[in-house]
């Protein structure tokens, strides 16, 4: 099992925040991330939205990164950590700019960087940005071949419905070959059908825990599915956080400083199916030296024992 870390401070969803990381500046957060990549850590992860309207301020709140632009400056404050939306809306922005936004970081940072990508769920920002919240799905399929070609075409061309280009120059390319790991986050039959198409690993949210068995079957019983491995992330604070970032007080969500008790629940998660997790930050932090206390803990009773 792999252990990836959150960004402190990088999304205030209520579910999730804690407190203590409101007072965090840009230079704190490199200094955690930078202590995560030395302990050993597999990725560091961070979320992202564009606009929040103000009926959904209480529970997703409006502070969030661009992700692609927060991982660049990780990606300078490390060495080995990957680096990894959680997730970035795929329809929002053009496939060209996404696609020359994410091979620019992996030619950076040396083949770091994974792209996890989401078709969203917060209509009030689509229809603020101008894009057709209904067309999302048939946008996310189009978008993800279109980037594609551009990272391992030499003379990149590409009709569809939403996206055109021919004879495209398009440099730098991935480092990583033969392209960037894509990843899908989601939870309903198609975003499943998109991980056998296109993906690398998938990333459930609302999907039961006890039902990921059967949902990596699905993805694997797919004609466009060519038998490459597919990496499942699943962290437990995701219990805590409904549909629409409802709080949902699940107890499973809630970090435990019992080493026992975190190695069984991803000994649970590696029988389900999980290959990366994130080990929940217990109640009581206070500050950025208590987290980094807690990442040190993490490294020297977990890692060693999963």
């Amino acid at each position: 099992m792999k252990l990836n870390m959150g960004v402190p401070n990088s999304m205030h969803v209520k579910a999730m925040v804690q407190p203590w990381e409101f007072a965090l500046s840009g230079a704190d957060v490199g200094d955690l991330i930078a202590e995560g990549d030395a302990l050993g850590f597999n990725k560091c992860m961070l979320g992202e939205h564009f606009v929040i309207p103000p009926e959904h301020y209480d529970l997703s709140g409006y502070h969030y990164f661009h992700v692609v632009v927060a991982l660049g400056y990780l990606g300078g404050r490390t060495k080995n950590l990957r680096l990894s939306s959680s997730v970035s809306i795929l329809p929002l922005q053009s496939p060209i700019v996404q696609a020359k936004a994410w091979s620019t970081l992996d030619w950076l940072t040396g083949g770091r960087a994974e792209a996890l990508f989401g078709v969203g769920w917060l209509k009030d920002e689509f229809d603020m940005l101008g894009v057709d919240f209904h067309k999302r799905g048939r946008m996310a399929d189009e978008y993800l071949a279109a980037m594609i070609e551009l990272w391992t075409s030499d003379s990149p061309c590409f009709e569809g419905e939403f996206v055109n280009f021919k004879n495209a120059g398009f440099e730098p390319k991935p480092i990583q070959k033969p392209r960037i790991p894509i990843w899908l986050g989601g939870d309903a039959e198609p975003v499943l059908k998109r991980v056998a198409k296109f993906g690398d690993g998938w990333s459930p949210f609302r999907t039961p825990p006890e039902t990921f068995p059967a949902c990596i079957d699905l993805i694997k019983s797919q004609p466009e599915y060519d038998g490459r491995p597919i990496e499942v992330f699943f962290a437990l604070e995701m219990l805590n956080v409904g549909a629409h970032h409802e709080v949902m007080d699940d107890p499973r969500a809630t970090g435990t400083r019992d080493a026992q008790k975190i190695i069984d629940q991803i000994g649970w998660l590696k029988d389900l199916g999980i290959t990366e997790t994130i080990v929940p930050l217990p109640p009581g932090i206070t500050d950025k030296s208590e987290f980094i206390e807690r990442l040190r803990w993490v490294a020297e009773e977990i890692m060693p024992k999963i």
